[in-house]
């Protein structure tokens, strides 16, 4: 069956409650029982692999810019790549709501895709997605869906909060890309301690750093960060981790840019931020839509599959 995005916007605005509901259970339930191969993709606890094939857009933080969501997905014209090809995939890098006024309809819009395309739509977790003793502030999305849907709101609140719990931690193109929402954290040696970080948490702070850590050009190694959570890691941290789990580029998000993009610690890190205007005031939104098939050495090869808005 075909998707229609301008349906999906009108049911946005208009899902009751319910329907909201409804579709945040099925998701939940769709990924919670993600595992193996799905699709384009093979899960290991919380960590999405890809094979260098294909095609990916990446979407940065949206925050609740229903307007940015709308054009990133008219302009690259997924929908219909990805109903005509079935290695046409989207990765959102987490961050889906707070700051800005429609998180809700942000939620509905890729919920949706993700319930259409379970095999091609990865969603990935923010630190606004974190668990209860990580959470961002502040955290507008309660007052959000209580103004939406009144006195039913707090229903629809816990099932967001299961939902987060079911997010993917981490996705990679093998031996090309890393992909995180926040940092590297330092202390991980293979992959499944990214792929399990969510089990070691608070135990072990790779979780927190991977959904709250920056990267930083005067730092070697890392410092604690003024975000209060994560930590700010320099290009050392990146060079060794990168290596050792055998990776060239780290694509991020987290982290807003005047130009919606932008590279750190000798083009190893690239960061995607998809969504503009206050509370950030940044000119320009950025996402990439890449080759998974192109070998690249570092990111400042991938400006070109960048698309700033």
């Amino acid at each position: 069956m075909q998707l229609s995005l301008s349906k999906i916007v009108k049911n946005a605005f208009q899902s009751s409650c319910e329907e909201f509901q409804r579709i945040v259970a099925e998701t939940t339930s769709i990924l919670s029982s993600e595992d193996g191969q799905v699709g384009n993709f093979h899960i290991v606890g919380r960590l999405v692999k890809m094979k260098p094939a294909g095609n990916a857009l990446i979407i940065g933080d949206m925050h609740g810019d229903f307007e940015s969501l709308i054009h990133v997905l008219e302009e690259s014209k997924i929908l219909g790549r990805m109903q005509s090809a079935s290695d046409q995939m989207v990765v959102f890098l987490g961050d889906y709501g707070d700051r800005g006024p429609l998180s809700v309809e942000i939620y509905y819009t890729v919920l949706k895709l993700k319930l259409h395309f379970p095999g091609q739509v990865v969603l990935m977790r923010g630190n606004h997605e974190g668990p209860k003793d990580l959470m961002a502030s502040p955290h507008d999305l309660p007052g959000q869906l209580q103004t939406k849907f009144g006195q039913k709101w707090t229903q629809a609140y816990r099932q967001l909060l299961a939902l987060h719990q079911h997010l993917y931690s981490a996705s990679t193109v093998q031996d090309r890309y890393l992909m995180i929402h926040g940092g590297l954290p330092e202390q991980a040696r293979t992959l499944d301690d990214l792929a399990f970080a969510h089990l070691k948490h608070p135990n072990q702070q790779l979780l927190e750093d991977m959904l709250w850590s920056d990267p930083d050009e005067t730092e070697d190694h890392t410092r604690s960060s003024p975000r209060g959570a994560g930590k700010l890691f320099g290009k050392r941290t990146t060079d060794e981790v990168l290596d050792r789990l055998n990776f060239k580029v780290l694509i991020r998000g987290h982290e807003p840019c005047q130009e919606g993009f932008k590279l750190n610690h000798d083009g190893k890190v690239l960061t995607l931020f998809s969504r503009k205007g206050p509370p950030y005031f940044n000119e320009h939104g950025a996402y990439l839509d890449v080759d998974l098939s192109r070998k690249v050495e570092n990111a400042e090869q991938l400006v070109d599959s960048v698309c700033s808005f």
